[in-house]
């Protein structure tokens, strides 16, 4: 898979827009063990953020990506808990800015998880 099929390039570069098609290249029976429980949504999630920190993400990279994650799992990925179904529910009626800071959240709560 060459470098330009990845959100992250080798010399640091994000490329936001490659969001949707990096979540889509995950394998279903993967994507049913992530989104399936929370604990191992937030664990994956805690895991990637860790992963894009060592490699030099900073806060905001972090926020813009989430977001995107966010969006993509709103518009494609129906909720399979009460976790997921509330944080639809938040993503739905929250304005551009309420879904950044909820974003933000997210990603806060996930480093907060131990893995």
């Amino acid at each position: 898979m060459s470098e330009h099929n990845h959100v992250v390039s080798k010399d640091g570069g994000v490329a936001i827009g490659l969001v949707k098609e990096t979540l889509n290249r995950i394998e279903p029976g993967q994507r049913e063990e992530i989104l399936s429980n929370f604990d191992a949504f937030r664990t994956y999630l805690s895991k990637r953020i860790q992963l894009a920190r060592k490699i030099g993400f900073g806060e905001a990279q972090l926020a813009q990506a989430a977001e995107k994650v966010a969006d993509y799992l709103a518009a494609y990925e129906e909720p399979r808990n009460s976790e997921e179904m509330l944080l639809l529910e938040l993503w739905r009626v929250g304005s551009k800015e309420e879904r950044s800071k909820l974003a933000s959240m997210l990603v806060k709560l996930a480093l907060s998880e131990r893995v």
